[in-house]
């Protein structure tokens, strides 16, 4: 149908003509009340973005040369992030002279990864990145709101 058929025909009707399909050929339009179109995506697109899942990153600061009792403090925040959904952002933050032994940072890194391998997976492996050695791990598909 012509373009000037279709406008005629909606201008009859009272009614508006929608372009629903523009990269068709040719395009297709539907003779519709474009106000209540647009109500009726705008709903749509709220009930997609309610079931979506909006993962953040959480993140765990340490230093290289932490303690026992204070890892495992970290520990227990990253597995309570992890249970929650969210990825988590390790990082060791170097100070002064120990940025000259990035090695200690690796090894507390592993033993987060080793301890966290049951219920993450790691994303992105130790990276130095100026004075901070950052590690990230995400949760893994299966122990995602188990707790819930």
């Amino acid at each position: 149908m012509s373009l000037r058929d279709a406008l005629r025909i909606a201008g009859e009707q009272n009614l508006d003509l929608v372009e629903v399909a523009p990269t068709a050929k040719p395009p297709v339009c539907r003779i519709m009340d474009f106000g209540k179109f647009r109500y009726e995506q705008q709903k749509r697109d709220k009930e997609v973005k309610k079931k979506q899942k909006v993962v953040s990153i959480k993140e765990v600061k340490l230093r290289p040369n932490i303690e026992d009792h204070d890892f495992n403090v970290k520990l227990k925040n990253a597995q309570r992030f992890l249970e929650d959904g969210d990825k988590v952002k390790v990082t060791i933050m170097f100070r002064g002279r120990e940025l000259s032994h990035p090695e200690l940072g690796r090894q507390v890194l592993v033993r987060m990864a080793t301890l966290l391998k049951e219920m993450a997976n790691i994303e992105r492996d130790a990276k130095l990145e100026g004075k901070n050695m950052i590690m990230i791990v995400a949760p893994k598909p299966n122990t995602t709101q188990s707790s819930t």
